[in-house]
């Protein structure tokens, strides 16, 4: 079973549109362990929404965070202390999807970081999107995750800027499943469209 993590190289870089893009194409389970903030529509409603096979289940937070703020900050906020210990992958038999919270370094507590609930056995799709100092964000997204022994892939989300992609592969050497586009709005279908798409790369993870 494949277990698949999604980052970002930033916040709101469309990691939960390609979070339901590969949920659908895999007809894998999802799971965000940690929310901080938009309880009322979260990252796994978001999903959910936008996922239309019926095998696909999604499973709850393990902190869901009152407070639109990194981690470590929504969870003093809310009188509690993000603990690893409590962030307990879902028992099943299928493939899985785990969105993570902001990039890759925002913090837990004060020594832990999304990075640290990455598991060994996980693949990584970075998602990477244009604006000025992606390239460095992109880059040492991916070279904390490969110094860490993981197997790096990308997906490109947004226009295209065929520079800026260009030296990203260049650099790191890490395949590219594809590109999500800056589309007018997302539905089932659009979303079905793009597992399709991506499909055979995401099978071969």
């Amino acid at each position: 079973m494949k277990k698949i993590f999604i980052t970002g190289i930033s916040t709101e870089v469309g990691k939960t549109i390609v979070s339901a893009i590969v949920t659908e194409a895999l007809l894998a389970d999802y799971w965000k362990p940690i929310q901080a903030g938009e309880l009322d529509n979260c990252d796994t409603k978001k999903v959910k929404n936008l996922v239309s096979n019926h095998q696909s289940k999604f499973h709850p937070n393990s902190y869901a965070l009152q407070t639109p703020m990194s981690p470590h900050a929504a969870a003093e906020i809310d009188g509690i202390r993000i603990e690893l210990s409590k962030i307990k992958e879902p028992s099943i038999k299928n493939h899985l999807v785990v969105e993570g919270a902001g990039g890759l370094l925002v913090p837990l507590n004060d020594s832990e970081t999304i990075l640290d609930i990455i598991e060994p056995d996980y693949k990584v799709i970075v998602v990477s999107r244009h604006y000025l100092g992606s390239i460095n964000h992109t880059l040492l997204t991916i070279k904390a995750l490969q110094d860490k022994g993981f197997e790096v892939s990308i997906i490109f989300s947004g226009k295209e800027h065929k520079t800026t992609e260009d030296i990203i592969q260049k650099m790191t050497n890490v395949s590219v499943i594809g590109r999500v586009d800056e589309e007018p709005y997302f539905d089932t279908n659009v979303i079905r469209e793009y597992a399709e798409l991506f499909g055979e790369k995401l099978d071969k993870l």
